[in-house]
């Protein structure tokens, strides 16, 4: 049974009371006008006019920079005695994908197993094994009311047995979900692409064949895919790089169909592509191995690539301004690059030099393996696996500091994101350190959720959301 703790249980009487209102008028084909202001999400023109700070539509909220300004979050909140934790609410089955937001409502994806509770082991550790659950389980995309976690909808995309293994530590909804106020777009890897409208109603599905994407130096792993779709215009975009074939492609988000796809010669990776807004011209930055890439989005033209990287990449490529940070953690390399925007060509510093004309600067040594990092004013902050804490200067690159964040061991996968001066670090074990932002480090508080934390949070209306083994949070002053 799904579980819902709220602050009032009046307020959610009167949700569902409207809510049933709503759903009554919409199967008879009648809208009142209270039912379109409680329910603007149905209609484009209503949903797209909401102001951007108010939506965290996809994976660290806007062209991924896991930054919301004046929310006004809470520093301390406990999770036995409810202390500044608005609702939980029980989500069933297994996922690592972030829950994203627009307008009033909160959007999570699930797999839930046919096993029953389905695991995953979390903690640093080499072990690269697949799980061995391969029943049949059922895709789905809940819908939850932002004020009190009620679940107003689940929605299956498609049942089945995976087509494909998982690693041991992740799921089979690692990929963020994303939406533009018209369509949610949900990926569940070789499982395939599936648009909704805002009301739940699946509208196409597109399978993109098996993605076989593992360990590049160890083929019979499989360890599933966790990039997640972005969303360009009336396309929806997808980097799929796998042991077999490499490509990113566009999608029409109003059926699915394909508007262009482009291949690469790639190794299997796992970030999610960035639309960078340029002064001149619009970028899609993908981070990957052999390459990272910059391409125009409109027909996937390759425009730039710069070698170097990591032959294992996760994070999403950020930037600030005119300047785009791309990072990874494999060793030897672990790079950190600093992108000028208007690149043409191959832009990879030649032997010997850190960087030239397009590449303003490189560190080496210091990337991160999963956590993206985040920029806050003039200042870079990157996040190890294993609980170093860097920044530094956006601008030159120079280190402000390096700190050990004294977590409980586990480690960290989520990515930092920011709000007013803190930066929130997730940590594996459930932990969430709240950091000053800024040149000094200091630790605020640690506030301990008690669930295993491997999904980035959102932050939208003064609330941190932030999806736990079981629950999803809502944390904001009460």
């Amino acid at each position: 049974m799904l579980k819902s703790i709220s602050i009032s249980d009046l307020t959610l009487m009167k949700i569902n009371r409207v809510t049933a209102a709503f759903f009554k008028q919409r199967r008879s084909g009648l809208l009142t006008t209270l039912g379109a202001l409680l329910f603007g999400f149905c209609y484009p023109s209503f949903a797209q006019a909401q102001a951007p700070d108010d939506n965290w539509p996809s994976f660290r909220g806007t062209h991924a920079s896991g930054n919301a300004a004046a929310q006004d979050l809470p520093d301390f909140w406990n999770g036995d005695s409810m202390h500044n934790i608005r609702w939980k609410t029980r989500i069933p089955g297994l996922a690592h994908s972030s829950p994203i937001v627009w307008d009033k409502f909160i959007y999570a994806t699930s797999a839930l197993s046919g096993l029953g509770d389905a695991s995953f082991k979390h903690g640093l550790y080499g072990a690269g094994d697949a799980a061995k659950d391969r029943s049949e389980h059922k895709f789905n995309l809940y819908c939850l009311d932002k004020g009190s976690g009620k679940i107003i909808w689940e929605k299956t995309a498609t049942t089945g047995a995976p087509i494909d293994k998982r690693h041991i530590k992740a799921t089979y909804a690692n990929a963020t979900p994303v939406t533009d106020g018209r369509y949610i777009i949900a990926f569940f890897g070789s499982q395939g692409v599936f648009g909704f409208d805002m009301a739940g109603k699946l509208l196409w599905e597109r399978s993109l064949g098996k993605l076989d994407i593992g360990a590049y130096d160890a083929p019979e792993y499989e360890w599933g895919p966790a990039s997640s779709p972005i969303i360009y215009k009336n396309t929806v975009i997808l980097q799929c790089d796998t042991q077999a074939e490499s490509f990113i492609l566009a999608l029409n988000i109003k059926n699915g169909e394909i508007v262009w796809k482009t291949g690469r010669d790639e190794l299997p990776s796992w970030g999610t592509p960035t639309i960078f807004p340029g002064r001149t011209r619009t970028e899609l930055i993908t981070n990957s191995s052999n390459f990272i890439y910059g391409y125009n989005p409109d027909s996937g033209q390759e425009l730039w690539r710069l070698g170097g990287s990591s032959k294992i990449t996760a994070p999403t490529p950020i930037f600030k301004d005119d300047l785009i940070i791309i990072a990874s953690g494999r060793r030897p390399e672990k790079p950190i690059f600093a992108v000028r925007a208007g690149a043409t060509g191959n832009i990879t510093p030649a032997d010997g030099e850190s960087k030239n004309t397009w590449v303003a600067w490189r560190r080496m040594k210091r990337g991160s393996y999963m956590p993206t990092p985040v920029i806050v004013d003039k200042y870079l902050y990157v996040l190890q696996n294993q609980g170093f804490l860097d920044c530094y200067m956006l601008q030159t690159g120079e280190e402000v500091y390096r700190k050990r964040i004294a977590h409980s061991g586990g480690g960290f996968s989520a990515s930092p994101v920011a709000a007013d001066g803190r930066i929130y670090l997730s940590s594996e074990d459930g932990e969430i350190f709240v950091i000053k932002a800024g040149p000094g480090y200091k630790v605020i508080a640690n506030n301990d959720i008690g669930e295993l934390i491997m999904a980035t949070p959102a932050i939208s209306g003064k609330t941190l959301f932030v999806r736990a083994r079981n629950h999803l949070f809502a944390i904001g002053k009460n």
